[in-house]
């Protein structure tokens, strides 16, 4: 009988959680050191400190969802993850010093210490995650998996494991009733059946059943075979055939469920989250550089071509409610702006003009839009009116990026769907990424959009027209 289990992956866990424990008492040892100097701090108060902050910091790490050394785990999560931790150590380590009335609780000790701690932690993190990346590619932490059933259904699943090295996995190849003509000859192993003898004699860590319900004789057999040599046994239904997005699963009554469209922003604390980022941002921006920016280029507009400084246009906008878009005016004044898309070489783009759309100064009037609740900063791009008639004609799903505010920027702008659609392949990426981003909302990849969003604006984007 083989033994394959993931013993490897809750080691690293617990390394990784030592090596931050010693970034934590590492900073309260410079602390420490440089109050002693001072005459602020004894030795006991130390470590007493020392030992509360520990206790804190493992309760606070054990309720984390996402660990760096997760084999499938996008930055956004791992931000959002380290974001959640800290603030909710920073939070209880200050609650239980007040309550205790620690003597060390003193502003000019806590938030030099609290600095220490985010910064060495966030750069610990950051180190450790690209080493384990190395470490897989070079053929460490690995686990050997195999895929039964139609291929079709978990393609992307395949793809991933096959081609990057930094997940970890080595994909053995797949069991199904003919090979797949997309996917290496040599990967093909056999009948679904022949499974059953290969998890026997070959030492296998995991396995992905896509066989359909119908064949249930076929996958219990599977199933005991994988809890006989201690294999996990994973399950990809075929409703995975026809749906490629995030499911939510539940179980009502004894009855499992899957949900279609999970949306995060359905629940009302995340919608008041992304509300009070959209209200403070524009607010500040609104207050702040918007005038400056304002008059600058409203002068420059005046003064290359006749018309206002504003455009305003309407678009599709939460829940298909069309709303008044403003910009401001990159181009001459001319009928066709409610029907026709700007272009590369587009003649009706002024000298300013062309300026103001590869550095998205033109989108910046629309933090009005944020400010009234019309927009957010992130979320699906607005269309024109035209845009949606036509494309939600075309396009399956396309009237889904509608259950959230459009933004200012969105997940598609930042990942290579800027810019013109002139082909529908494009706008179908485009809506795929949209309807993604409404899937996958958190606020840290609102904060990752918006950071990607400004390094393209300052780097230029080749789509940027």
């Amino acid at each position: 009988m083989v033994r394959a289990n993931k013993t490897s992956d809750n080691s690293i866990r617990w390394i990784i959680l030592a090596g931050e424990l010693l970034a934590l008492n590492a900073a309260l040892l410079t602390m420490s050191f440089v109050y002693q100097r001072m005459g602020n701090i004894t030795t006991p108060h130390y470590k007493r400190l020392m030992m509360l902050m520990t206790l804190v910091y493992i309760l606070c790490d054990l309720q984390s969802r996402y660990h760096i050394h997760d084999r499938f785990v996008r930055g956004d999560q791992l931000l959002r993850s380290l974001l959640k931790s800290l603030t909710l150590f920073v939070v209880l380590s200050l609650m239980v010093m007040w309550v205790f009335r620690w003597p060390l609780m003193t502003w000019n000790f806590m938030l030099p210490f609290y600095g220490f701690i985010i910064f060495f932690i966030s750069l610990y993190r950051w180190l450790l995650r690209q080493y384990i990346k190395f470490y897989r590619r070079r053929g460490g932490n690995t686990m050997s998996v195999i895929f039964i059933g139609n291929i079709d259904i978990a393609s992307e699943l395949y793809k991933k494991m096959e081609t990057d090295a930094t997940t970890g996995y080595i994909v053995k190849g797949y069991f199904a009733d003919e090979p797949h003509p997309k996917v290496t000859q040599k990967n093909y192993l056999g009948k679904p059946e022949d499974a059953l003898a290969y998890i026997e004699e070959n030492r296998m860590h995991q396995v992905y059943c896509m066989l359909p319900s119908s064949q249930n004789i076929l996958i219990n057999k599977i199933m005991q075979t994988c809890a006989q040599n201690l294999v996990r046994y994973n399950h990809i239904p075929d409703a995975f055939n026809y749906q490629r997005h995030t499911m939510a699963f539940s179980i009502m009554d004894g009855t499992p469920v899957f949900s279609l469209h999970y949306e995060p922003l359905s629940m009302l604390g995340n919608r008041i989250i992304k509300r009070a980022l959209d209200f403070i941002g524009s607010s500040i921006f609104l207050l702040t550089i918007f005038p400056f920016v304002y008059v600058i280029f409203g002068l420059l507009i005046k003064l290359t071509s006749p018309g206002p400084i504003l455009f305003k246009q309407k678009r599709s906008g939460l829940n298909g409610k069309e709303f008044y878009c403003y910009k401001f005016r990159s181009m001459r004044v001319n009928v066709d702006s409610d029907s026709v898309q700007a272009t590369k070489d587009d003649p009706r783009k002024t000298r300013i003009g062309e300026f103001m759309r590869r550095t998205s100064i033109d989108e910046l009037p629309q933090f009005i839009n944020v400010w009234k609740g019309e927009m957010s900063i992130v979320g699906p791009r607005p269309h024109m009116l035209k845009h949606t008639e036509q494309y939600s004609q075309l396009i399956a799903g396309y009237m889904v990026r509608h259950f959230a505010k459009p933004g200012i920027t969105g997940y598609a702008q930042v990942t290579g769907f800027r810019g013109e659609t002139s082909e529908l392949w494009q706008m179908e990426g485009r809506v795929k990424k949209d309807i993604w981003y409404i899937e996958h909302w958190s606020f840290a990849l609102d904060l990752f959009i918006i950071w990607k969003t400004i390094y393209n604006a300052i780097h230029g984007e080749e789509n940027a027209y």
